[in-house]
């Protein structure tokens, strides 16, 4: 995940979501977000 732009984990991070992928993958996601800190970005790119 390291090697994604915070650009493409955002947008990873919503087509899963939209497509319903397993849970865990969706929180391993949402985690990377967290410690890049950029959780304020998901929601307002929702």
């Amino acid at each position: 995940m390291e090697n994604l732009s915070d650009e493409l984990l955002i947008e990873t991070y919503h087509k899963a979501i939209e497509l319903e992928l397993n849970q865990d993958f969706i929180d391993l996601i949402h985690d990377e977000l967290l410690r890049r800190s950029l959780t304020d970005r998901i929601k307002l790119s929702s």
